[in-house]
């Protein structure tokens, strides 16, 4: 066929621009199948998505003007169109594309239609516990996990740095950031955990990710060989560690948690990672004691393994002075430190980072290249400016203070109205804390109460591999006030009263 024109440039003199967004390849005048041809070709636009639904076409006039065909073509392919409920004409306007959307899903090939069963897939992707939850309907004020209050937060002054940092940015060039992470968030991040958390680093040591979760993944890229590699990971634990190291081919080795956090008599001797959070165990909030502390690191010494140190909430403590975190007693460079401002700040923050020993760290850096190869600079320059001049650390402590008096109601309800059927966890951080079902053969029961009266708070089954022996509740208390906590704890007890207690 001899193309006659390309739509997509016949307006290169016209000031209205191309007749249409995409080339139609007719066949030369008097060939006989121009009618036909402009049909089927704007027919299959219709079809494919490309004249989407509610578009009006151009006029006829100014169609043929740039196709150089006759008018009386185009108005007759526009009748065909018309007739077959592609287009939906309208009195004294132009024509418009007809929503033809399940027209469009009858074309499609039956073949891409299998969804994640296709055995074209990587098979892991089949694993359930690896595939996200369908968000819950909850209320703002609820008793969910790992949400920081809004209310509190210092909007105004993250504001004017905003404002502050694009003012500074335009008047630079253009460029493509490091993947690690701008210098200036680096330092402010290597400041800011030493004294907060007495971590030994420099800027040199810090790698910015987006979050904790790609920490994870940037981690299990690094350190596991796919089919051989044995990580030892909480039980219960975070899923998302789960779900990082299991996609980067790591055998897993689920090891069980008690009041003094992970149990390091248990761990096998060919663990090669162990995964921890020390300082507010997710979910139980329990601390590793200084004792395991000292014994996890003498088994990552001898057994030549790596601790992979996640101090979540970290940042919120109640009560004594916390304990000093891995890294800080690590003299052997065994442990990879993770943070995150998605608590202590807000979620959509998507900031986290990682303190790398310094024998990893351009490894690290490579891996971190290789999955996310530019970092954005605008928002990391105003992380940067708010920890650099105090606010972060001015929020912790407002913070600290907010939730505080939520713990307490929370801890007293569970000494109180809701001590029949539920045993706290000990736990002096985070925003959070957990209790355990005293009888475990009542907890089916009490469970099915819980969403109704405490909307958000969670089974501790969720966070598990396996069933627990002894079935626990998590309630989280960063978006639950005192007013709501105390009535809602009482509400849920009057609901247990028949189900019996121990």
């Amino acid at each position: 066929m001899e193309p006659v024109f390309d739509a997509a440039a016949s307006a290169a003199g016209d000031p209205d621009g191309p007749v249409f967004e995409f080339p139609l390849d007719l066949p030369a005048r008097g060939h006989g199948q121009l009618t036909h041809e402009l049909h089927q070709q704007l027919r299959a636009a219709i079809l494919d998505g490309r004249l989407a639904a509610g578009a009006a076409l151009p006029a006829t006039r100014r169609v043929a003007a740039g196709l150089g065909v006759a008018r009386n073509t185009v108005v007759a392919a526009y009748d065909l169109l018309i007739a077959e409920g592609y287009l939906a004409p309208r009195r004294g306007a132009k024509a418009v594309v007809a929503d033809v959307a399940a027209r469009r899903d009858r074309r499609a090939p039956r073949r891409l239609s299998a969804g994640p069963e296709d055995p074209r897939l990587n098979p892991l992707w089949r694993t359930p516990f690896l595939r996200p939850e369908p968000p819950r309907d909850l209320p703002e004020r609820c008793f969910r996990l790992g949400i920081p209050d809004h209310r509190h937060f210092p909007h105004e002054i993250w504001r004017r740095l905003s404002a502050q940092t694009l003012r500074a940015w335009s008047r630079t060039g253009f460029s493509y950031p490091p993947s690690e992470g701008i210098a200036e968030l680096r330092e402010a991040i290597a400041q800011h955990v030493a004294f907060a958390r007495a971590v030994a680093c420099g800027g040199e040591d810090v790698v910015v990710t987006s979050g904790a979760q790609q920490a994870f993944d940037l981690l299990a890229r690094l350190l596991v060989t796919p089919g051989e590699t044995r990580v030892a990971v909480e039980e219960p634990g975070y899923p998302p560690v789960r779900a990082a190291f299991a996609a980067a081919g790591a055998r897993l080795l689920p090891i069980p948690v008690d009041e003094e956090g992970l149990c390091v008599d248990l761990l096998p001797e060919d663990a090669r990672v162990i995964s921890v959070t020390p300082s507010h165990q997710s979910p139980t909030g329990v601390a590793l004691s200084l004792r395991r502390r000292r014994a996890l690191l003498d088994f990552a010494r001898r057994r030549n393994a790596l601790v992979i140190e996640d101090d979540y909430d970290g940042e919120f403590r109640f009560g004594h002075r916390p304990l000093d975190a891995l890294q800080t007693l690590d003299r052997d460079g065994l442990v990879f430190y993770i943070g995150t401002f998605s608590k202590s700040l807000f979620p959509s923050l998507r900031k986290g980072f990682i303190v790398a020993p310094r024998w990893a760290r351009d490894a690290l850096a490579t891996v971190k290249h290789c999955a996310d190869s530019h970092s954005d600079t605008i928002t990391q320059s105003v992380l940067a400016a708010f920890i650099r001049d105090g606010h972060l650390a001015r929020h912790v402590r407002r913070m600290r203070a907010v939730y505080a008096p939520r713990r307490e109601a929370l801890l007293a309800a569970l000494d109180a109205e809701l001590a029949p059927w539920l045993q706290p966890i000990p736990c002096e951080a985070g925003m959070h804390l957990a209790a355990r079902i005293r009888d475990p053969a009542l907890a089916p029961a009490i469970l099915a109460r819980l969403p109704r009266h405490l909307p958000g708070a969670q089974s501790i089954a969720e966070y598990a591999m396996s069933a627990p022996a002894q079935p626990a509740i998590a309630f989280g208390y960063g978006v639950a006030d005192v007013e709501q906590i105390r009535p809602a704890t009482r509400a849920f007890a009057r609901s247990l009263a028949g189900i019996g207690a121990q």
